[in-house]
C-alpha cells in the first residue's frame, strides 16, 4: 500500500451539475399479452415522468437468447443503446418457480459489463420490483439485487413486491389505489432522488484502487516496451 493514492474528487466530478431530466430505462420480464410486470412497469414510468424523469421502456419481444445471435442483432443493439443512454434503471420481474424470469435475465445478460472503455451499467442507479400470483415474496427482487451488484450498479434500498397482482390492476391496466401502489410511488421517488444525487459523481463513487493499480501497470508496460526512436 506504499503507493496508494486516494482518487481526487476534483478530477472525477463535472465542472457543473447536470440539469437535464434523469434518464431512466425500464425493463420487464414477461411476454404475456396481459403482463402484470409490464403493467407495473408502465405505472412506474408514469410516476417517474410525473416526478420529472425521462423514461424509455424496452420491449423484450424478439430479443434472442444470449449467444443465439450476434450482438449486432437489432434488438440487442437497441437494448445496449438504451442502457448506455440511461442514468438509472427499473427492473420488474414476475416470480416464476420461485425465481425471476429468464426473459428478464436474458435482457441483463445481453448488457455487457464493459464495451471497450465504457461500462454501460457501472455507477448507475437501480430499482427492483416483482409481481406474483400468490402471496408476497421477495425471491425475484433478491436475485435482481445480486445481479445489480454484479453489474456494479447502485441499487436503492427500497423495493416493491406486489402479491396477487391480478387483483391490483384495473381492466384498463392502471394500478388500483392501495398500500402496494403507495410503495411503488415510494420506490420511484427514491430512485429519482438517488439518481439526482449520484449521477454526476458516479465515476468517483465507483473508482477502485485495484483498477487504478492495474491501469498503471498496463501503462507502465506499454511505455517500457515502446520502441525507442
Amino acid at each position: 500500500m506504499a503507493n496508494f493514492r486516494a482518487p481526487s474528487p476534483a478530477h472525477l466530478r463535472p465542472a457543473a451539475p447536470s440539469t437535464h431530466a434523469p434518464r431512466i430505462l425500464l425493463l420487464y420480464g414477461s411476454l404475456r399479452e396481459r403482463s402484470y410486470s409490464k403493467l407495473l412497469t408502465l405505472e412506474a414510468a408514469r410516476l417517474l415522468q410525473a416526478m420529472g424523469a425521462e423514461t424509455r421502456i424496452f420491449d423484450p419481444a424478439g430479443l434472442p437468447q444470449p449467444d443465439a445471435a450476434p450482438d449486432t442483432h437489432a434488438k440487442v443493439a437497441e437494448l445496449r443503446a438504451l442502457a448506455a443512454w440511461s442514468e438509472g434503471m427499473v427492473w420488474t420481474s414476475p416470480e416464476r418457480h420461485g425465481a425471476m424470469t429468464g426473459i428478464l435475465k436474458s435482457q441483463i445478460d445481453w448488457i455487457p459489463l464493459s464495451v471497450g472503455a465504457v461500462r454501460p451499467t457501472q455507477g448507475k442507479t437501480l430499482a427492483v420490483m416483482e409481481v406474483s400470483g400468490g402471496s408476497q415474496s421477495f425471491n425475484a427482487v433478491n436475485q435482481m439485487r445480486i445481479l445489480g451488484r454484479w453489474m456494479r450498479m447502485l441499487t436503492i434500498p427500497n423495493q416493491s413486491s406486489v402479491a396477487k397482482a391480478f387483483l391490483e390492476f384495473e381492466e384498463d391496466g392502471r394500478m388500483k389505489p392501495s398500500a402496494y401502489h403507495d410503495r411503488v410511488v415510494d420506490v420511484m421517488e427514491e430512485l429519482v432522488k438517488f439518481t439526482l444525487l449520484t449521477r454526476d459523481v458516479s465515476p468517483y463513487l465507483v473508482d477502485r484502487y485495484s483498477e487504478r493499480k492495474e491501469s498503471a501497470a498496463e501503462l507502465s508496460k506499454r511505455v517500457n516496451h515502446a520502441p525507442s526512436r
